[in-house]
């Protein structure tokens, strides 16, 4: 080979190597200058119009729980089907509140987008809807609260924190469970130091769904079936880790790092059909299909060497659990079977913890959570959720939950898929914020912010199906 030969050659190594780096260096760039949604406050919204998309499970509780929020016009309904959209227009009519627009079909929520002008669209349909109408309603222009969870695919968590970071408008997963009590408690309890540095977390979602995944009467077409079916890993993640994430400040000085994940076969499931289709035509569509594992345990690492278990279980016949369970340096606290708090060896007196409940309740619960027991959802849950949501909306703060949370608890899908099919094998977390987990601040979710939202008379009062927490 003569020189000239090879010195082209070294040159053409060296460009092939540039052409190769340089997308991912301009990519790392344009990346830190995209805006930041995390803390961001969108401009103040007086009058939230809001929409409810998906009337069938979770859908009529938060029409419920929406309309007594003073603030609040729910000005569209829509679901697949008509039927359901008029039973949640009774809702309004009970309470004397004005019919919304009512859109039905497989493209209403569509056809609602392009008609309509709103500052919120409450998603509360499958799973598989969530990305696209979330993406949908940010470009129309509109703020998102979606059921968790946010997305099914790694692909489609980046598109959804893409289009919220391009139109600044917030997109908030509706993960109640960081609005329960107990959680809301040991959050305010590790923001004052109580607990010490945390090293290590477990949530779950342990809920026996056997008989309600079989039921002909509960989801639409059987859609969460066949969820169980299409995906094995921990389908439904965010309700244990969205508690432990705030509590570890993951996305805001912390970021998780990479998972291992196992299942168990299925041992139910399967049975479960073949049981049913002996009896009725309708489940033999179900008879030898692979079911997931009806136990998944999913191990994270989070960068600055803090651990968090999620498990799922969903068939089962044990006591609900989401574990809620924290161990830090100087402390130590965990929700099921019974709430309980250590500070050493044992756990504290019953007298003790209304003690801490006394003096660690954040301020946020005192000023509204009275007033979500009597209204509903989960014990009240869902609607401290909701009122806040609205209140900083209306008082142009930064809400609690934003995109990068959305698809970081939500990836924990997908990414639990890879690592089972792949012998437990690890499988990194991407990092959503791109580095800005850093210097990202946390938000204070203990203090009651705006707290100007008043909320409407309870007479009329209507309780929506909740039968998924």
């Amino acid at each position: 080979m003569n020189s000239n030969r090879r010195d082209f050659l070294k040159k053409a190594g060296i460009l092939s190597s540039v052409a190769v780096t340089l997308p991912t260096l301009n990519s790392n760039v344009l990346a830190a200058t995209k805006f930041n949604m995390s803390g961001h406050a969108a401009p103040k919204i007086d009058k939230v119009r809001a929409a409810v998309i998906g009337l069938g499970m979770r859908g009529p509780g938060a029409v419920d729980r929406l309309s007594y929020i003073d603030g609040v016009e729910i000005v569209a309904l829509c679901d697949k089907h008509a039927d359901r959209v008029e039973r949640a227009q009774g809702i309004l009519r009970k309470k004397s509140l004005k019919d919304a627009k009512s859109y039905s079909g497989e493209d209403g929520w569509k056809d609602m987008l392009k008609n309509e002008k709103l500052d919120l669209v409450y998603i509360c349909s499958p799973w598989d809807y969530h990305t696209p109408m979330s993406i949908g309603a940010m470009k129309a222009g509109a703020h998102v609260a979606c059921e968790v969870p946010i997305a099914l695919t790694l692909k489609d968590c980046w598109e959804v924190v893409r289009v919220s970071e391009e139109t600044k408008k917030h997109c908030m997963m509706l993960e109640n469970c960081c609005y329960d009590f107990f959680e809301m408690l040991t959050l305010n309890m590790t923001r004052q130091g109580l607990f010490g540095e945390l090293l290590h977390g477990e949530g779950a979602y342990i809920h026996d769904l056997l008989d309600l995944n079989f039921a002909k009467n509960g989801y639409d077409n059987m859609w969460r079936l066949r969820e169980n079916i299409k995906l094995n890993g921990n389908l439904y993640p965010t309700h244990g880790l969205g508690p432990v994430a705030q509590c570890m400040n993951i996305n805001r000085g912390d970021k998780m790092n990479h998972l291992v994940a196992m299942s168990t076969n299925d041992f139910q499931m399967g049975a479960k059909a073949k049981e049913l289709a002996a009896k009725d035509s309708f489940y033999q569509e179900f008879v030898g299909k692979n079911f997931r594992g009806n136990m998944n345990t999913t191990l994270i690492r989070t960068e600055l060497g803090k651990t968090i278990m999620l498990q799922h279980d969903v068939t089962s016949p044990r006591p609900y659990s989401r574990l809620h369970t924290l161990s830090g340096t100087k402390g130590y606290a965990q929700k099921y079977p019974d709430e309980n708090i250590a500070f050493g060896h044992e756990f504290i007196s019953k007298d003790k913890m209304k003690e801490l409940y006394a003096k660690y309740t954040p301020e946020l619960v005192k000023f509204i959570g009275e007033q979500a027991k009597q209204v509903g959802g989960h014990g009240g849950m869902d609607f401290m959720m909701d009122w806040r949501l609205i209140d900083c909306l209306r008082n142009g703060l930064p809400l609690d939950q934003d995109v990068y949370d959305a698809a970081s608890w939500s990836c924990i899908v997908p990414l639990s898929f890879d690592s089972v099919k792949n012998n437990s094998r690890t499988v990194n977390i991407p990092d959503f914020t791109k580095g800005a987990w850093k210097t990202n601040k946390p938000v204070d979710i203990t203090l009651n912010g705006g707290g100007t939202t008043k909320i409407r008379s309870k007479e009329g009062k209507v309780s929506g199906v909740q039968l998924d927490v």
